[in-house]
């Protein structure tokens, strides 16, 4: 099975738990969290994409998207470890990270020699990948979070990406291929979690 940085995610929350304790007592709720981050997400695209010539502004992204994957490790601990599980914010977590993460890629599309056709169907990818996971439980299994190329691998690479171009440094002409190759590996994770998914459903039952 390949190695996705998902599997470091228990530790990652380890280091989280006393912020979000924080937080709990505070009155914050899992479901404001998990609105925040995609308001903030959608508002940083938005910006970024607008003026793209503005290349600094990239340096933004590398930033929020480690902060965006804090916030979903706190909204999810928040609703497990405190009893904020409901059925909106099932929906909000799935929904959120859809739009969030297109919001943050689509600026991308705007550097060259990349395009919008490339990074518009990676988004596309990686919400068809999210419904794959979340499909899980309709079938009597857990949600899959298979790789490669999940939320936080994705997350490294447009903050690598972010990082490059907001030091305006020139991206390569055989970076062009670069968005192919992630439908492809986002490609490999939808089969992944849907074989597994239907594995572990078929192993469930009695």
């Amino acid at each position: 099975m390949p190695v996705t940085l998902y599997d470091v995610k228990p530790k990652f929350q380890s280091l989280l738990r006393p912020l979000t304790r924080r937080l709990f007592d505070l009155g914050v709720t899992a479901n404001q969290v998990t609105v925040i981050a995609m308001v903030v997400s959608v508002a940083l695209g938005v910006l970024v994409g607008v003026d793209a010539g503005q290349r600094a502004l990239f340096l933004l992204v590398p930033v929020w998207l480690f902060l965006r994957m804090a916030l979903n490790a706190v909204d999810g601990m928040l609703a497990r470890e405190f009893g904020q599980k409901s059925a909106l914010g099932a929906y909000l977590n799935e929904l959120s990270d859809v739009v969030s993460d297109a919001a943050l890629y689509l600026p991308f599309a705007r550097v060259a020699p990349f395009d919008l056709a490339g990074v518009g169907a990676v988004a596309l990818a990686a919400a068809i990948s999210e419904m794959a996971g979340a499909l899980g439980p309709m079938v009597g299994a857990p949600r899959r979070y298979d790789g490669p190329m999940g939320k936080s691998d994705r997350a490294l690479l447009f903050g690598a990406l972010g990082l490059w171009i907001g030091l305006d440094l020139r991206l390569p002409d055989i970076a062009s291929w670069l968005m192919p190759i992630v439908v492809v590996l986002i490609a490999w994770n939808v089969v992944q979690r849907v074989r597994n998914g239907v594995a572990a459903a078929a192993s469930i039952r009695p």
